[in-house]
């Protein structure tokens, strides 16, 4: 996989990374390797750890075991100042005193960048951020998102060797966060710099990441594309994180043609993955299961709604209820309470064993 294999090639290395507050466990042993230009998300909800991996990183807080290297360099040994790092924050951490291209000066100001070569940078990143026509604005008079660009700009001019974001775009609305994601990979593609981003937003990561760090506890449950991360999570947590799904019990055993299979009440289905023999879980997205005439889960339409571009169906099996997405694409559809039976390419689930924390049913994130 990209960016994880220990051939010397990794740019940034997290290797058994931990901090601890007392008792509290917040990040635990965590170990990653990120390639040179890419974008990676530490992804979770509150208290997963994401923010105080970012932290150690940054040197705002110190590691309590591990080690952190960045191109070949121990990071950990270096104060904040000498890391060579940019940092963009929730809340933008604005001087509201100077305009947008002094804001972006100071960095460089503290570097004692001559004068020239100094406009001459900050009107470069102004660019690059589209703000090239704002530079003598002060932030009190900007949106939100201008004032993000600024301090995405900020960051950049100083050409760090690595850019991290806590939460940049959580303070705009809905309209602003998509403009901005569209924008900030833009940038991330044309400057090609290293970037972590932490976020709790599971649609932000996937729609920016090239691959998606999924937290839990202190511990990464899972490193992929966002993609694979979706169509094959490693396990209940993240398949109910990263958006809507259906896990149904089941039990994994040899099947009567050989290889491995996954009985779920009245169905069987091949698992193509390795899976130990005994209780499991299979994940299938709603939008990934369609109405089938034979070799499917049976069961009875509990509700169906209209929601414009699609249906959404409500099913009762014997291995519980599930979620179906339809196309709104004119073919017929069952009624509610009508018997159906429901299916789904086999390379379209994941199976797991069985998580005791998690019942089964829809999941939906939060």
């Amino acid at each position: 996989m990209k960016g994880e294999g220990d051939d010397g090639m990794a740019y940034l290395v997290l290797d058994q990374l931990t901090k601890r507050f007392g008792n509290w466990t917040a990040v635990d042993h965590a170990s990653l390797t990120v390639e040179k230009g890419e974008l990676i998300s530490l992804l979770g909800p509150s208290g997963c750890g994401k923010t105080t991996t970012l932290q150690m990183i940054a040197g705002f807080l110190d590691a309590d075991g591990g080690r952190v290297t960045l191109d070949g360099k121990d990071l950990l040994a270096k104060k904040p100042n000498e890391r060579g790092l940019g940092i963009v924050f929730q809340s933008y951490a604005l001087f509201p005193h100077m305009t947008a291209a002094e804001n972006v000066a100071f960095g460089l100001e503290m570097r004692k960048i001559n004068r020239a070569d100094r406009e001459r940078m900050v009107a470069d990143a102004l660019k690059l951020v589209g703000l090239e026509q704002y530079g003598d604005r002060h932030p009190r008079r900007m949106s939100g998102g201008q004032q993000q660009r600024v301090a995405l700009a900020r960051a950049l001019v100083i050409k760090p060797s690595l850019l991290l974001l806590d939460e940049p775009l959580s303070n705009l609305d809905a309209k602003m966060r998509e403009e901005m994601q569209i924008e900030l990979r833009r940038i991330q593609r044309t400057v090609g710099t290293t970037m972590i981003l932490v976020t709790h937003d599971q649609s932000e990561a996937m729609a920016l990441s090239d691959r998606v760090v999924v937290m839990n506890k202190g511990r990464i449950q899972q490193v992929a594309t966002p993609q694979d991360a979706y169509d094959r999570p490693a396990n209940a947590f993240v398949a109910n994180f990263l958006g809507r799904t259906n896990l149904l019990p089941g039990m994994v055993g040899a099947g009567a043609g050989g290889g491995t299979v996954i009985t779920v009440a009245d169905s069987v289905w091949p698992v193509a993955q390795e899976v130990p023999a005994g209780p499991g879980a299979l994940a299938v997205r709603p939008e990934k299961i369609g109405f089938v005439d034979a070799g499917g889960l049976s069961g009875t339409v509990l509700a169906r709604v209209f929601q414009g571009t699609q249906w959404l169906f409500e099913i009762e099996t014997a291995a519980g209820r599930l979620m179906v997405i339809r196309q709104h694409d004119g073919s017929p559809l069952p009624a509610e309470r009508e018997r159906v039976m429901v299916g789904w390419r086999p390379q379209d689930m994941a199976v797991m064993p069985a998580d005791p924390d998690t019942a089964s049913g829809v999941r939906e994130a939060a």
